[in-house]
């Protein structure tokens, strides 16, 4: 069923609900006010009657009788019965000749009982009274037929149908007419995603002016729009750029072994093109792994070997690795202000991808350091792990500082230097996965410190 019909019926039920409670609310004060006042006027006719046949030396009944046939009430078709202790009737007057009301015992019994007793009897209202005084004691019943009351009440009772019939009409109508104005933003929407290709990925969703959940809907959508596009032209990047430092050693590696077959050779000469051919295959074995790295690190925390792992403890590897990625690079580890507790010093994460993101960073400052030199300090808060790792090297110009992390971006000035430029990108994937962040600070000839931060292991329960 589509959502518009559902809201009009939905809306229609809610609105018929409500009538159909306003009006059985209604009904309902209206008939027990009818029979509240029935019930009164009966009660004060028995009261009357009682105390004029109480008083028999002034009022006799032949008298009482004409006082009741000369007394107009709304009630038609009155009778009033009087009975003594022994449930003999002692007086009877009637509007209509011989009619009466039954009455037997349990009745009488159960007014002297309780004082007065309301019921209904061959489709009358009637009550039975007992009055008590010095001179007498008797039950008076007082029927009648309210014939004004229910004709009212049947008039209520239609005019409160044809009302709730109106009122669910006018809900279906106004209900799907709401409906439609308020789905059409929603089809808007609709349309306008329809619209969007990968040919025309840079349209977006009209948001309108009001601040309303439909300005929010098409935000929302936007915005997860631009995340998207961010992606596909990141992908697109990274394809081109990694077909490229791929194919440049294949193209070298195909043209040496081409050269060196086109005829008979001395092994010293062969020996060179192995030697050139091994270095080119040990590029791509090192890009390769680099790109495995990477896509690792971009995949979700689900798919990785997450542990409780100390921070000071995968610094301290930094030393011993930058020896071997190159002797002439050094790196000065500062632990200042240690916390006691250990626990204090562990980050919830993959300690190889920590490392491999820490080595990144120390890697590039010391390669482009003079001194090949990298200053790495540990900061610990209640909150974080922060890690700063300085070089006095060129530095990077403010402009290209948002480019660096991007997979194969290199700045201007580091074109000569060998790499892929894929380290920093992979250090910014791996912190991001651990719900961390990395700022970049830089002064063009003075050097560059990046800042890691990672959340405490105390942040995440057990």
């Amino acid at each position: 069923m589509p959502v518009r019909l559902r809201i009009t019926f939905l809306f229609t039920l809610l609105v018929f609900i409500l009538l159909s409670l306003v009006c059985v609310a209604v009904y309902y004060v209206s008939s027990n006010t009818r029979l509240r006042n029935v019930h009164t006027r009966l009660t004060n006719r028995a009261i009357t009657t009682a105390r004029l046949l109480s008083q028999s030396e002034v009022f006799d009944k032949e008298l009482v009788r004409r006082i009741d046939e000369a007394t107009t009430v709304a009630l038609k078709d009155k009778t009033v019965q009087a009975y003594d202790y022994r449930n003999h009737r002692v007086y009877r007057y009637s509007d209509v000749p011989n009619d009466t009301i039954s009455i037997d015992e349990n009745i009488l019994d159960e007014a002297r009982v309780n004082g007065k007793l309301y019921f209904d009897r061959d489709g009358k209202e009637a009550v039975a009274y007992h009055y008590a005084d010095n001179n007498l004691r008797m039950v008076v019943v007082v029927g009648a037929v309210d014939e004004e009351g229910r004709r009212s009440l049947r008039q209520l009772q239609v005019i409160l149908l044809l009302s709730s019939m109106g009122g669910i009409i006018i809900s279906l109508v106004s209900g799907y007419i709401f409906s439609r104005g308020l789905l059409r933003p929603v089809q808007k929407i609709a349309d306008d995603v329809n619209e969007i290709t990968a040919q025309n990925f840079a349209r977006r969703i009209e948001t309108g002016e009001a601040r309303d959940e439909w300005y929010y809907l098409s935000d929302t959508l936007n915005r997860l729009l631009s995340r998207l596009k961010e992606s596909f032209d990141l992908q697109r990047h990274f394809i081109s750029n990694a077909s490229h430092e791929l194919s440049t050693p294949l193209t070298s590696i195909s043209s040496q072994l081409e050269v060196s077959l086109q005829r008979d050779r001395d092994p010293e000469e062969y020996r060179r093109v192995m030697q050139s051919v091994y270095q080119d295959v040990r590029h791509m074995s090192k890009l390769t792994q680099t790109l495995l790295e990477f896509a690792k690190a971009s995949d979700s925390p689900g798919g990785l070997d997450i542990a409780r792992v100390r921070l000071d403890e995968i610094l301290m590897r930094l030393p011993s690795e930058m020896a071997k990625q190159n002797k002439d690079y050094t790196v000065s580890i500062n632990f200042t202000e240690l916390p006691a507790d250990e626990e204090d010093l562990l980050v919830l994460g993959n300690e190889e991808l920590l490392f491999s993101a820490l080595k990144n960073i120390t890697v590039n400052a010391c390669k482009y350091s003079p001194d090949h030199h990298a200053e790495v300090t540990l900061a610990v808060s209640s909150k974080e792990l922060v890690v700063n790792i300085q070089d006095k090297g060129i530095g990077i110009p403010e402009e290209e500082l948002e480019h660096i992390f991007h997979p194969f971006y290199r700045v201007d000035e580091s074109r000569t230097t060998s790499g892929f430029g894929l380290g920093l990108s992979l250090a910014h994937r791996i912190i991001k996965l651990h719900k961390g962040y990395i700022e970049v600070h830089s002064t063009p000839g003075e050097g560059t410190l990046f800042t890691v931060a990672l959340p405490s292991a105390r942040a995440f329960p057990r």
